[in-house]
């Protein structure tokens, strides 16, 4: 029997950090042994808000690479891939947005978000159109499990309503991709944002040392209205307990409990969630030491994933193609 395709990646814009291993990228480690798992590097998706510095969006490839190696993504399970280098995703987000309406895609809440976080003077036709892409993102290799944080839903929904309208159109090629959701879809950010991005500078990078991981923790905000040590706390505004429930969790309880007591100390607290995330980076650090020591096996993992991925994308869009009636020759000739 076959595995179903587990499918998701990231923006090449910057490194990835906590609020990325939480929401997704932990789970694509534990599943990528029960699913045919895929995982790219958004480069094209990354031009929507860097099209000025694509030489940023080079450099950050074989870091998050790197990053994924090191959280545990497994190059004999999974498939790592660059999204440029199939230009059939190209061709088939076109298709699709032959029948996606503008209006559609102003209302999508994450889209609005993101458009009003960039402080953009005009928006972009590739930004307007980014969800578009990332249907055909996931459909073009007909993957049906999708991880993703909290804030991706929407983009996953409109998908669905893509693969629906397609399969109406034409022929039923695709399957409607499901979400995935982690136990964690949100991190809040250590200034207790709403949300961890590197992009507000509230995050803790996954490649962080020990010495960084220990400062960022110490300078984080807590309970604003906790104002001594021994003042009853709330535990649910504080980004702190966000991250022993996370990464604590053995021990979340039994903190909460001395948290709303005033048995222990913001310091204390914070020096606990240090020695959790020590445990958790120190596997990550010898993997990247490992990988980053081996630049051209890195370079190998990332040709031979995008091979295969492009063998795939080949047969989807001759599928594609047949349903939509724009196979005008026989299937055998090259032109």
């Amino acid at each position: 029997m076959n595995k179903e395709r587990m499918l998701t990646g990231d923006r090449v814009t910057g490194k990835l950090h906590l609020g990325h291993y939480s929401g997704s990228l932990k789970n694509r480690v534990m599943l990528q042994d029960k699913y045919e798992s895929f995982v790219f590097l958004a480069d094209v998706q990354a031009l929507t808000t860097h099209f000025e510095r694509p030489d940023h969006i080079r450099g950050h490839i074989k870091e998050i690479t790197l990053d994924y190696l090191a959280a545990g993504i497994d190059p004999q399970q999974t498939t790592l891939y660059i999204q440029s280098l199939i230009p059939e995703i190209a061709e088939l987000t076109i298709y699709f947005s032959m029948f996606v309406t503008v209006n559609l895609l102003r209302h999508n809440p994450t889209l609005k978000a993101e458009a009003k976080s960039g402080q953009f003077d005009e928006m972009y036709y590739g930004f307007l159109g980014y969800p578009v892409s990332q249907a055909a993102d996931i459909t073009f290799c007909k993957a049906t499990v999708i991880p993703v944080g909290e804030d991706q839903l929407p983009h996953l929904e409109l998908t669905r309503k893509i693969v629906r309208r397609f399969n109406e159109l034409y022929k039923p090629v695709f399957a409607e991709p499901q979400a995935l959701l982690s136990e964690t879809p949100r991190l809040i950010g250590t200034d207790g944002n709403a949300k961890m991005s590197k992009s507000l500078g509230n995050a803790i990078t996954l490649d962080s040392s020990t010495e960084e991981v220990t400062r960022t923790i110490k300078r984080a905000l807590t309970d604003p209205a906790r104002l001594r040590k021994n003042d009853p706390g709330h535990p649910d505004i504080c980004p702190i307990y966000a991250y022993h429930q996370a990464f604590n969790p053995r021990e979340s309880a039994e903190i909460r409990e001395a948290c709303e007591r005033g048995s222990i100390g913001c310091a204390a607290c914070k020096e606990r969630i240090t020695a959790s995330l020590e445990e958790l980076f120190k596997p990550m650090r010898e993997r990247r030491a490992y990988y980053a020591a081996r630049p051209k096996l890195v370079d190998e993992i990332l040709i031979s994933g995008t091979q295969r991925t492009r063998a795939i994308a080949k047969e989807t869009m001759r599928e594609v193609r047949d349903a939509m009636n724009l196979n005008y020759f026989d299937r055998t000739l090259t032109i």
